[in-house]
């Protein structure tokens, strides 16, 4: 069996402003890649070139305009993302396939420790199980003990940061994600998170992070994806990149 776990063909997605007489601008146009299980790709470019419209469009967060994404399942299906129904993508979302955005969206009056024992309580783990591995991981993200049980909406937005991508991490998905991982965080927390995505990767999961911290990203991936103007400019692996 192929070790390929997405494909990406022809990607492309265009918002119509209908607020302005239906005026069409770019998000991402023609946009292909593959990826194996357990590779990183980062995806760099200046603002408004589409990096985020692109793992959007994966996730199905937006719904693209033409082009496939075929995803291949746990069980060793090729779903195309672009055409799957809603049922599957939800399915999937809670199964294989994660999303860190850059902020974190969760009821307001929920403990840091239930958002991620939540995640684990929904896959059949048994409460008390959950919660302690919720802990792992928020001693992992150092995260201090005393907001545990406290509300994240409260957080700093480092604070915030770190339980999204605890939250994402709990679950070891197949395919994770990631966009500006390692924004708001201190010198220290990332290097926490860079080691959790190694030992993610490590593990076979399949990451796409968007990145402005070059840094982080070079301790991380294995090739980049630079996008300008809403097209792929270069793909490279990481030795290539200057």
């Amino acid at each position: 069996m192929s070790d390929t776990i997405l494909t990406v063909v022809g990607l492309s997605k265009k918002f119509t402003l209908h607020i302005l007489d239906k005026k069409t601008l770019p998000g991402c146009s023609k946009v292909s890649f593959t990826m194996k299980a357990g590779e990183f790709m980062g995806i760099a470019g200046p603002s408004g070139a589409g990096k985020s419209t692109i793992i959007k469009c994966i996730y199905r967060t937006y719904l693209p305009s033409s082009g496939n994404v075929w995803y291949r399942t746990k069980d060793g299906r090729e779903i195309d993302l672009v055409t799957a129904n809603e049922r599957e993508i939800l399915t999937l979302r809670s199964s294989e396939i994660s999303y860190v955005s850059q902020f974190l969206k969760v009821l307001p009056r929920v403990s840091a420790t239930d958002i991620l024992a939540e995640e684990l309580r929904e896959r059949g783990w048994q409460s008390d199980a959950a919660r302690e591995r919720a802990y792992e991981l928020l001693r992992m993200m150092n995260i201090d003990t005393k907001l545990w049980d406290a509300f994240p909406s409260t957080f700093s937005g480092g604070e915030q940061q770190r339980v999204n991508l605890a939250r994402a991490l709990i679950t070891e998905p197949r395919l994770l994600l990631l966009d500006e991982p390692t924004a708001s965080l201190d010198n220290e927390t990332k290097k926490v998170v860079i080691r959790s995505l190694l030992a993610l990767k490590k593990q076979g999961t399949t990451i796409i992070g968007i990145f402005h911290d070059l840094e982080s990203m070079r301790s991380l991936v294995d090739k980049v994806f630079t996008m300008q103007a809403g097209q792929c400019k270069s793909i490279k692996r990481m030795r290539e990149v200057v």
